[in-house]
């Protein structure tokens, strides 16, 4: 079943001779419950790819759907609220709160949609990201991985349509690398969970479904 497509998606930053093809006629289409990586060097498209499927920014020509929904037809409210209802975001830096403790970063997403808490799936969470033992502290007394598996929970408390992993763990060493993506190979295979990452590390992306390459903007290669 159909959960995301793109349709003839286009991104173009200047004008004139300053003009920068970001993404060229982008089109692709992933299944719900799909772990799809989407790889590519510095420059190819990837980060600008990532926010147009997450409605962070719009594109020049072109549509995404989610759940059959264009996005870019929801005004600016409706946006805001798809983006923090239907969409899970993990960043390379976590861009945790940090007066926040462990909790209270998991469950911010729902604080700011004024959405109860659901006790039962916050300390399932808690356990599978191995934080159970970690849920007071701050972000600052918590390792690099730990960082990173808080933001992993706080864009699965939401149970959102699509999950989009920005570089997940380009910024932590290789055991930690290796924690993060198996965490969220679990979140794809036992919550079901469509999940798009983008990385530059091959090795990484071979967890996943299928494999999207992209080169100059353009989809060179998918396997």
């Amino acid at each position: 079943m159909e959960i995301l497509r793109t349709d003839g998606l286009t991104k173009i930053y200047g004008k004139g001779e300053n003009e920068v093809v970001a993404l060229n006629n982008v089109n692709f289409k992933i299944d719900k419950g799909e772990f799809v990586a989407i790889v590519g060097a510095s420059g190819s498209g990837k980060s600008t790819l990532l926010h147009l499927l997450g409605g962070v920014d719009k594109p020049t020509k072109g549509t995404v759907y989610v759940d059959g929904k264009d996005i870019y037809k929801l005004d600016d409210d409706a946006l805001s609220i798809f983006r923090r209802r239907q969409v899970g975001l993990i960043y390379q830096f976590y861009n945790l709160i940090p007066i926040l403790n462990v909790v209270e970063n998991i469950t911010l997403p729902l604080d700011l949609d004024n959405r109860k808490v659901p006790s039962e799936t916050l300390e399932e969470l808690l356990k599978v990201l191995g934080l159970s033992n970690r849920r007071n502290h701050l972000p600052n007394e918590l390792s690099g991985g730990q960082q990173q598996r808080v933001s992993i929970g706080r864009a699965l408390i939401t149970k959102p349509a699509i999950v989009l992993a920005d570089e997940p763990t380009g910024n932590l060493d290789t055991k930690a690398s290796e924690e993060i993506v198996m965490l969220l190979k679990k979140a794809n295979k036992e919550y079901k969970q469509t999940i798009i990452m983008i990385t530059h590390n091959m090795e990484i992306a071979k967890v996943a479904d299928r494999i999207i390459k992209l080169e100059d903007g353009k989809i060179v290669e998918e396997k």
